[in-house]
């Protein structure tokens, strides 16, 4: 096995991986397993990332740990790492070497700038990879995204394409409700939406627009931009799906079996984005009266921020998709959110609505919005605290608890913003806080 450890500056390290069915590899378990710690900090990667990024984002976030706890911990670590997808174009924020804030410039030479509404060659290849053998569709989704062309019938066919890709049935004449709007509404529509989206997260210049607005003959053009993201969230679609898996049927299973075979560690969850949902959907096959989950730590969270409570504001009958699974940590549950993360704030509403919502896909709806945003949502008695709060009087023993991060969680490109700003050591305090871990 490759000693991942040398690659990491804090010791003693273990990956835990996964593939895309929840699948776990049985020697990084066994790895992980035989890290000599009294508490474990968990930690999975989120969207938009590749295991070489993963592993280079654990080493920046792990780094603050070992001067923050108290001498009776002795912590291990251990990344998971579940396939995900990235998108070339995005820039992912970095650390300023020893600094304590977030700067503006990519791990190593990740991106690849200026191609506009085209995909870039190694999106291409990572799309590949994510649906193999649609060679030909994707390849008739590149030449459209490149050559733009003003016609509302290229529309339609990159919508049917980008339908196809992601197994939502072009043939059904009334919409599933379990499948999101944007794969459902006319794709005019869906593409304006998220061109709009772009220029308010300032990825796209508002004159991108033009006086004539999106009709044809107009600035239709720019519309391949809200294409070329209606694509991407597709992708994330995908890996929605796929954390959910990846946490409930691999990662948690896992994690019953490594408190059986080490019942006195203590084992506290930290997850960004997607990741945030691999740890809290890997929450559901926690055993009823297991107390190995000490606390869980949601970064950026890409999941509703309803998700935890027990009935939904819009629908009395129905409880979120994690309702009640608080209960199942030793610990309280954290959510970190910040008004900085335009991905939560602009593209995560866009691409979770439902279909046969009457409120179509413009305009803000609290029903779509993303515990990375805003924080939890709808569960009485959880407590709401801004970060100096937490760094000054740390978190409540039990329960949900949401913390205002946006002091620190603020930098990052369009159209992302700081989605990905999380390495930071006044986030590593708040997970010792929660873990009960300080000095």
């Amino acid at each position: 096995m490759t000693d991942i450890g040398a690659r990491i500056g804090v010791a003693p390290y273990a990956e835990l991986t996964f593939d895309a069915e929840g699948d776990v590899d049985r020697g990084t378990l066994d790895a992980a397993t035989r890290l000599e710690a009294t508490d474990l900090l968990v930690f999975a990667h989120g969207w938009n990332t590749t295991p070489s990024t993963a592993t280079r984002i654990f080493d920046r976030f792990f780094a603050p740990f070992p001067g923050l706890v108290g001498q009776g911990v002795r912590l291990g670590y251990v990344g998971v790492v579940w396939p995900s997808i990235r998108f070339s174009d995005e820039l992912i924020p970095d650390f300023e070497a020893g600094g304590a804030r977030g700067a503006l410039g990519t791990l190593g030479t990740l991106a690849e700038p200026d191609f506009g509404a085209a995909l870039e060659p190694g999106t291409q290849r990572a799309l590949a990879g994510l649906w193999p053998g649609r060679e030909a569709e994707l390849g008739r989704v590149a030449e459209l995204l490149e050559t733009r062309p003003e016609s509302e019938a290229a529309f339609i066919e990159f919508g049917a394409l980008v339908r196809e890709l992601v197994g939502v049935d072009t043939a059904i004449t009334a919409a599933p409700l379990d499948v999101p709007a944007m794969f459902c509404e006319d794709v005019l529509e869906v593409c304006r939406a998220f061109t709009d989206g772009l220029i308010e997260a300032g990825a796209l210049p508002a004159t991108a627009v033009g006086e004539q607005g999106f009709s044809v003959g107009g600035r239709l053009r720019a519309l391949w931009n809200g294409a070329k993201e209606l694509l991407r969230q597709a992708t994330y679609y995908q890996m929605k799906k796929r954390a959910g898996t990846v946490g409930e049927h691999g990662l948690g299973p896992a994690l019953t079996e490594l408190a059986g075979r080490r019942p006195a560690l203590r084992v506290h969850l930290i997850g960004h984005s997607f990741g945030a949902r691999v740890v809290s959907f890997a929450l559901r096959t926690v055993p009823d009266g297991a107390r190995h989950v000490k606390s869980v730590t949601l970064l950026q969270g890409a999941f509703s921020h309803y998700a935890f409570a027990d009935r939904l504001p819009h629908d009395k009958g129905r409880g979120g998709a994690l309702h009640g699974l608080q209960r199942r940590v030793d610990g309280p549950v954290v959510a970190c959110h910040s008004p900085y993360d335009t991905s939560l704030k602009v593209f995560y509403p866009l691409a979770s609505r439902m279909a046969g919502d009457s409120a179509g896909l413009l305009g803000f709806d609290a029903r779509w919005g993303a515990i990375g945003h805003d924080g939890v949502q709808a569960v009485p008695g959880s407590a709401r605290l801004s970060l100096d709060d937490v760094l000054r009087g740390g978190v409540p023993e039990a329960g949900c608890v949401s913390v205002d991060a946006g002091s620190v969680v603020r930098h990052g490109p369009a159209p992302s913003g700081a989605h990905s700003d999380i390495c930071h050591e006044e986030l590593a305090r708040v997970v010792v806080a929660a873990g009960r871990m300080g000095r």
